[in-house]
């Protein structure tokens, strides 16, 4: 699957407008804002102390092995897509 999505997941070019959400990740019910950002920022801290080296030639479920640079550009794209979403 790494070779259909690839430029589109860990490529440098952002993600499209609109893109629909697997229904296993929808989140249905209500959550307390300040508890979900806390978990965010103990995500993004737990990454920069893990470091560069951790992630490259890490697999990824679907994607395979991929390098610093694409895991990089995933985390960034995707946590970007988020906030974009929400107005951040």
């Amino acid at each position: 699957m790494k070779n259909i999505f690839d430029p589109d997941v860990v490529g440098e070019k952002p993600y499209r407008r609109s893109l629909p959400t697997a229904p296993a990740f929808r989140i249905a019910d209500e959550r307390e804002c300040e508890r979900e950002r806390e978990r965010l920022l103990g995500y993004i801290q737990r990454t920069a102390e893990l470091g560069e080296s951790h992630f490259h030639g890490r697999d990824y479920p679907s994607f395979g092995s991929l390098t610093k640079d694409e895991w990089n550009n995933l985390f960034y794209k995707h946590l970007d897509h988020h906030l974009t979403q929400f107005g951040v």
